[in-house]
């Protein structure tokens, strides 16, 4: 049975490849992305980081990139980069845009989960609200088993229902055994560290790490 279309992808940490894995999931799925939350843009960015490596890497119309609820300058913590852009964050803002519910989208966080969006609020919370299923992305070599297990429990002490995992570049081969069974969950695929990225790699990563098994109504990326 094909997972959910409608999902979020989230990382045990900063750096992990959310950015990567979301633009993979966008073009699979024929997707629409959304990131609620950019911090530490360029000053007088025409289009966001990561929204812009989104549609680059996918190779997605405009349409399908979703404008952000906030974009901020500062590179750090969302709470923290919008004091000192003197901006407050407000929570009613950060839910997710109405789709239809056959459409795909894709929702990538800013950080870790336990990131907070205000000085009282995680971005876990956050999510917890949106009620939507979450692709958790993990580095596959070293600090991937507690990081992830860590995600994993906090996931769902929240009832945050969770798709799966996705490990991402170079690791211990053990990983892709160890952290399914410890975490409870599925490996939905591996993606090896990728010197070359395009909408042509990403269609074979696609293919070959295994995650259009998971959704295989979709196997032939619409994008593209």
């Amino acid at each position: 049975m094909a997972l959910p279309r409608r999902l979020v992808v989230a990382g045990t940490d900063t750096g992990v490849g959310k950015t990567l894995i979301s633009a993979l999931l966008v073009r699979g799925l024929g997707a629409r992305y959304w990131k609620p939350i950019q911090a530490g843009l360029p000053p007088l960015s025409a289009e966001p980081g990561d929204s812009r490596q989104v549609r680059t890497l996918s190779g997605c119309p405009g349409s399908a990139i979703l404008p952000e609820a906030y974009s901020l300058q500062h590179p750090a913590s969302p709470h923290w980069a919008a004091e000192q852009e003197g901006i407050v964050l407000e929570r009613q803002r950060l839910w997710p845009p109405d789709e239809e519910e056959h459409e795909a989208l894709v929702v990538e966080l800013a950080g870790g989960l336990m990131v907070p969006v205000t000085p009282h609020l995680l971005q876990i919370d956050v999510m917890g609200e949106w009620a939507l299923p979450v692709v958790l992305v993990a580095r596959a070599g070293l600090g991937a088993i507690n990081h992830t297990l860590l995600s994993l429990e906090a996931l769902r002490r929240r009832r945050i229902p969770v798709l799966g995992l996705v490990l991402n570049g170079e690791g211990f081969a053990d990983n892709t055994t160890v952290l399914p069974r410890l975490g409870r969950t599925r490996l939905l695929g591996h993606v090896p560290r990728l010197p070359k990225l395009d909408p042509m790699v990403l269609d074979r990563v696609w293919r070959s790490s295994g995650m259009a098994s998971w959704w295989p109504a979709t196997a032939s990326p619409p994008h593209g």
